[in-house]
């Protein structure tokens, strides 16, 4: 387990997405990230989760819609990584999941391609 504050994980996490290869995230169009200490059930067993619509299953967003969302968890995360470095690679691991979502890829295809 590692411990961060919040203020330094959101660094962190900001600096992965940043790093993030450009095809993955420009298509990211109205997705707010937000990072949160822990899903609403209070479980350490989910990393991240994706609120909306996939684009393989929307026409398009009509006038004055929510942003889709993306969660990251905090303390989930924080309780399966040893060190720093292993963090950064779960929260890469992560945000590229609940990305994939968004595009439409489910988690069976996830895990075929190496990501569930």
């Amino acid at each position: 387990m590692v411990d961060m504050d919040a203020d330094t994980f959101e660094a962190l996490v900001g600096e992965v997405f940043d790093d993030l290869p450009d095809d993955m995230v420009d298509g990211l169009v109205n997705v707010a990230i937000v990072i949160e200490d822990r899903p609403e059930d209070g479980s350490l067993d989910l990393l991240g989760l994706y609120h909306g619509v996939a684009l393989t299953d929307r026409d398009q967003y009509g006038f004055g819609e929510l942003p889709d969302m993306i969660s990251i968890y905090r303390e989930p995360l924080l309780n399966v990584v040893d060190d720093t470095a292993e963090l950064r690679e779960q929260v890469r691991v992560t945000l590229v999941h609940e990305i994939a979502h968004f595009y439409g890829i489910d988690d069976d295809e996830l895990h075929a391609l190496g990501w569930g």
